[in-house]
């Protein structure tokens, strides 16, 4: 009965507003990230998305960014500047010079490739030290699996 009120409800909302598909996208997914290495390229990442995606010329743009914030300097009070934006600079005018800058320059593909593989896995994204000492920390492998089977005589656990 409550999954037929919730089709019924999806099926209204989508009518009375014109579109289709689901209301709530999938699972929650995460990735834990070597922050010595990939928190400002994952930071540029998630900036650049709504960019990417079409839905705004200028990450600024995206009324949900955190990019004023950083790069703009309007001051948000519901943001926690992590210890590696502050390295970015001796004050919070050359910090927001430097992470404008950054943001000026393109991700390769091969990275966010990287980072999306990490994140819909729910695997860590971070260098080869990072990992195993993230596996052993969480007693279980934390890279991205290889897909298939595994090969003829690989040992298993």
């Amino acid at each position: 009965m409550v999954q037929d009120l919730g089709r019924v409800y999806v099926r209204t909302i989508n009518l009375l507003r014109g579109r289709t598909g689901t209301l709530w996208d999938g699972r929650f997914k995460s990735s834990l990230i070597d922050s010595e290495s990939y928190l400002l390229h994952c930071h540029r990442y998630i900036e650049m998305n709504p960019v990417r995606a079409g839905m705004v010329r200028h990450p600024a743009d995206y009324p949900w960014s955190s990019h004023e914030h950083y790069a703009l300097g309007r001051t948000n009070p519901l943001i926690s500047e992590h210890p590696i934006y502050r390295d970015l600079g001796v004050d919070q005018s050359a910090r927001r010079d430097a992470f404008f800058s950054l943001c000026g320059t393109l991700l390769g593909e091969d990275l966010i490739e990287r980072i999306r593989t990490a994140v819909n896995a729910n695997a860590a994204l971070g260098s080869e030290p990072f990992l195993a000492r993230a596996s052993a920390l969480a007693g279980r492998e934390v890279k991205v699996a290889r897909r298939g089977r595994p090969r003829r005589g690989a040992a298993t656990a």
